[in-house]
């Protein structure tokens, strides 16, 4: 759903794979061209992705990890040039994966087994200045108290990185919120802003999701929006405001692996595979919390994640 990281290949080798796999995992490999994985930039979906393409390698497969956009990696899964995706976020990317499977070049492969919300984050302090939160009504009544020198007497809201998607630009306008939206420029800019305001108890409100490790560490609440339905995206008449889309709160549901259609046929042992991937929000976060708490380089925090689950990666090689 990313703070400061840098994205590196990883190198693990494929030391007793013989053992690992007891097969030839070259023959079972199908294919010795690269399997193409997306990477982007947070955390989270650094993790996923690198843990699936670490097991894919203990598969014999050859892999390639690929920096690429969120929304627009998707011409290249449809293309071919891209192959993999590991999270696509029914918040945010439903509706490009949608419209991306409906080609028939993009294949949904199910759920990473986590569950995803992404939506508007205040701390528990800010309760005390606004009290109708966590209710949205309540915001135009508390504009000023998340407001800046830069938006007043407007409030201030933090939103993602532009190319998250989310349509915050477009609820603002529909349900009438006094509030200018400003967009972080990284992940880690978003969260780094979050750290200072909390530490000073400084009014903010922003962009935050989970599995994610902010909701561990900070206490806060998530704005009650009018509850989503894919009509109020779709259909201007359907929600609050009766002229215009996108006035209620975000989807939640699933994060999905897609592919391009093609590894199926190609890859099949890597399709069983990425299909078999399985992992909880409590596991991913605790995941998150070494890389970006404790600080640790996210290569070696997919290595002990490899090293410490050997009986349940190589279930998903069968």
């Amino acid at each position: 759903m990313k703070m400061g990281h840098g994205i590196r290949k990883a190198t693990f080798g494929l030391a007793g794979l013989a053992m690992c796999i007891g097969a030839s995992a070259s023959a079972w490999a199908n294919s010795s061209d690269p399997i193409k994985l997306t990477l982007h930039d947070w955390t989270g979906q650094l993790l996923t992705t690198k843990i699936m393409g670490e097991v894919l390698k203990k598969g014999g497969f050859n892999v390639e990890y690929v920096q690429a956009d969120y929304i627009a990696q998707f011409a290249g899964l449809q293309s071919g040039d891209l192959h993999v995706a590991m999270e696509i976020w029914e918040t945010t990317g439903r509706e490009a994966m949608d419209k991306a499977v409906g080609t028939g070049k993009v294949e949904n492969l199910g759920s990473t087994g986590m569950q995803a919300i992404e939506e508007w984050w205040y701390p528990s302090y800010m309760e005390e200045r606004c009290p109708g939160l966590p209710n949205w009504e309540a915001l135009n009544d508390c504009a000023e108290e998340f407001g800046t020198a830069e938006t007043l007497p407007n409030g201030r809201y933090l939103g993602a990185p532009v190319t998250w998607g989310g349509f915050d630009d477009e609820r603002v306008e529909a349900l009438e919120l006094d509030y200018e939206v400003v967009h972080a420029g990284t992940d880690a800019a978003l969260f780094a802003e979050l750290e200072s305001a909390y530490q000073r108890e400084a009014p903010i409100l922003l962009w935050v999701y989970s599995p994610h490790w902010a909701t561990f560490k900070f206490q806060g609440d998530w704005i009650q929006f009018p509850e989503y339905s894919a009509e109020c995206y779709n259909d201007p008449s359907v929600g609050v405001n009766p002229d215009l889309a996108y006035d209620c709160g975000k989807p939640t549901g699933p994060i999905w692996k897609v592919a391009w259609s093609g590894v199926k046929d190609k890859w099949p042992g890597a399709h069983s595979a990425i299909e078999s991937f399985d992992m909880n929000n409590d596991e991913m976060s605790a995941l998150i919390v070494k890389a970006d708490l404790n600080g640790e380089d996210i290569d070696d925090v997919v290595q002990g994640w490899i090293t410490e689950n050997k009986d349940v990666w190589k279930e998903w090689l069968k």
